[in-house]
């Protein structure tokens, strides 16, 4: 799955998930992908920073996070109004729970990063010991396993986690 941020024509932006670059093109070609807004058709995507998995631990992001600009940065120009929302009891109860869920399975089951397939798979062939488990998997490795019978959930994030 890949998130990308998306523009309308009027310039409101948000963001929306698709299984690839490919089937993103393919649904705004037909016209299935509108902004939540004001329901413009005409949506295309706004350049990103690419989200990258960091090995080490968080000190060097830390003390790049906090460093001053160089001296030579200049100020950027005011940027548009951006559109905001402010979410009702039911959607903050929803967003609780994704947390909750999430912080369940962090600290009861094994996270075993890019291995997670073979992993899932070798417990549901019976060659390792069952055991609960998390990882990544990209949206065909995850198909294929749920082809094959292997119960596999993805797990939602929430807007704030990616950053």
């Amino acid at each position: 799955m890949i998130a990308f941020t998306l523009a309308c024509e009027a310039g409101h932006e948000f963001e929306s998930w698709f299984s690839s670059g490919a089937a993103f093109e393919q649904q705004a070609k037909r016209r299935l992908v509108a902004c939540p807004i004001c329901g413009s058709p005409k949506v295309g995507k706004t350049v990103m920073a690419p989200s990258v998995a960091r090995t080490d631990n968080r000190t060097r992001q830390q003390a790049v996070e906090t460093a001053p600009p160089p001296p030579d940065a200049t100020p950027h120009p005011p940027q548009a109004p951006q559109p905001h929302a402010v979410l009702g009891e039911p959607e903050r109860k929803l967003r609780d729970m994704i947390r909750t869920l999430r912080k369940h399975v962090a600290e009861n089951a094994d996270y075993v990063g890019r291995k997670f397939p073979e992993e899932a798979r070798q417990m549901h062939h019976g060659e390792i010991e069952h055991r609960s488990i998390w990882g990544e998997a990209s949206h065909e490795e995850a198909k294929a396993l749920a082809e094959e019978g292997v119960e596999v959930h993805p797990l939602p994030m929430l807007p704030d986690e990616r950053n």
